[in-house]
């Protein structure tokens, strides 16, 4: 554990859990300036937060604080660098007092952008050019388009959103997947009840999986939904990848259930280097990085200072998680 601008005058103690990246000094000085702020990794948490009133959870990925939360007697908030919590939700955080709230809006137009280019990258069929072009090979190829085509966002929040909306302008005709069904929605038009989550995907060419990590679901997306896909469908996570049964996605890449997938995230991160998925050719992997614009954690930083002095001033924090639903009501 480490301090850096140092506030002894501070009544207020804020610890920053990080991993590699720590957050620029700079850019938190806002909070120095009123805080005594402790900088951790995971081995020093329990230290750091002896005393502590705030966590910024800059590494969202961590699963260390329910191994430190016995020192956590003092701790009143935490803030999460990620729009899922669910790395972090465990029984004794969720029934303490302690407010959660997460960086909701930040990657929304990032991982739209991310969904679109891997819907063009499939219509397009841009992986066999790249291998055409490094075999030098000249093989004139038709393609398919993307206006008219049917979209089934799952998730509605933000993301979601940001998503069904982005679609919608390139010419798709996009549906939603929720907690409950609705015909007025303003960015799905229609918004199916996850239970009917069968019949809503037999009518889309595309699924994308953006829905929050719950126990409601997780491993939403297994055998029984990809069989109930139209066999040209392809499938895009950029939600968690515990929604997933990864097992029944790969038998179903493999039968030719689904015709593709475009997958951001795992079950188990790294993805193993032995594991199937790296070598199906109907299949696109990226390292959890889909909303990671340049500059994206210093935007983080930013939503976190602009929290504190919300704090400081008695006014609303923004993105307070309902910490038994998992997320942000309302989204």
């Amino acid at each position: 554990m480490r301090s850096y601008g140092v506030n002894v005058d501070a009544q207020t103690v804020v610890t920053v859990l990080h991993a590699e990246a720590v957050p620029d000094p700079a850019r938190m000085a806002p909070v120095t300036e009123h805080a005594t702020v402790r900088c951790t990794d995971a081995a020093g948490l329990a230290d750091a937060l002896d005393g502590a009133h705030v966590l910024f959870a800059f590494d969202f990925l961590s699963n260390a604080l329910p191994h430190a939360w016995h020192a956590a007697g003092s701790l009143e908030w935490i803030h999460v660098a990620s729009a899922g919590v669910d790395a972090l939700m465990f029984p004794e955080l969720r029934d303490s007092d302690v407010t959660v709230t997460n960086s909701r809006g930040v990657f929304d137009g990032a991982i739209a952008e991310y969904v679109l280019a891997q819907i063009l990258s499939f219509v397009k069929d841009l992986p066999e050019s790249l291998r055409l072009q490094r075999n030098r090979v000249w093989k004139h190829r038709e393609s398919e388009r993307i206006t008219g085509r049917s979209v089934l966002v799952v998730g509605s929040g933000p993301i979601g959103r940001a998503i069904a909306r982005l679609l919608t302008a390139v010419g798709m005709t996009v549906r939603g997947s929720g907690r409950r069904a609705r015909e007025d929605d303003p960015d799905f038009g229609t918004v199916t009840a996850t239970d009917d989550l069968p019949r809503a995907v037999a009518e889309a060419d595309f699924v994308v999986a953006a829905a929050p990590l719950t126990e409601a679901t997780r491993h939403l997306f297994d055998a029984r939904i990809f069989a109930a896909m139209p066999p040209h469908a392809r499938f895009v996570n950029v939600g968690r990848g515990e929604l997933v049964h990864t097992a029944d996605l790969v038998e179903a890449l493999r039968s030719g259930t689904i015709a593709g997938a475009a997958l951001d995230v795992f079950e188990t991160e790294p993805l193993s280097d032995d594991h199937p998925l790296w070598e199906m050719p109907n299949v696109v992997i990226t390292p959890h990085n889909s909303g990671d614009f340049i500059g994206w954690r210093d935007t983080l930083v930013d939503l976190f200072v602009d929290n504190f002095h919300r704090r400081l001033a008695g006014e609303p924090l923004r993105n307070v998680v309902d910490k038994q639903l998992g997320y942000v009501p309302g989204t």
